[in-house]
């Protein structure tokens, strides 16, 4: 058992049920009345995000998280198909508790969050920032860098990423997956 003085930021807590990660967390002190703490929380098990405040030294209900390294193999009916790296177990995970499945592509490295008390994995995150390959884009006018105009780009995945008029056809790009916006050109 934790109290309120044991939140951080990233930690998961069972709330109603439901799991939830700590985005965001702070404490309110008034000379009248007792301290409160209050946190914003993104469900873990849902796509909900809501605000709790707690009194300060109430209990909380933190759950056990372990962060394993997969590869991703396929996707299929049963949902994204991983592969354990230590183990070479596969697990399948529905497309629901991907962090941004667009820009999946195969052999990629991603973190399984797995709740240690059940087994059972609870999200898929990748990494901050991947290289994708563009498919297709609009050839770009010579001369017209001068403004920061973007123009739509499919990627190897799919997906189609925003990017800058010089960007071509069959160069890499470097993609921040939790906005999903072009971060810069990489030179092979």
């Amino acid at each position: 058992m934790a109290t309120t003085s044991d939140i951080s930021r990233g930690m998961i807590i069972k709330l109603d049920g439901s799991l939830y990660t700590v985005v965001e967390f702070g404490e309110n002190k008034t000379a009248r009345a007792a301290a409160k703490v209050w946190a914003k929380l993104k469900g873990v098990d849902n796509s909900r995000s809501i605000e709790k405040t707690w009194n300060s030294g109430d209990n909380i209900h933190p759950v056990r998280v372990e962060r394993k390294n997969y590869q991703y193999l396929y996707k299929d009916d049963t949902g994204y198909n991983f592969m354990d790296n230590e183990t070479f177990e596969q697990i399948a995970i529905a497309e629901a508790l991907v962090d941004a499945p667009q820009f999946l592509k195969e052999a990629q490295e991603v973190s399984v969050l797995i709740n240690t008390e059940t087994e059972q994995p609870m999200s898929v995150e990748l990494p901050d920032k991947i290289v994708l390959k563009v498919t297709y884009s609009e050839p770009g006018v010579k001369g017209d860098t001068a403004t920061r105009t973007l123009k739509p780009a499919t990627v190897e995945t799919g997906a189609t990423v925003n990017v800058p008029l010089f960007v071509n056809e069959g160069e890499l790009i470097r993609v921040n997956t939790k906005t999903g916006e072009y971060v810069e050109r990489v030179k092979e």
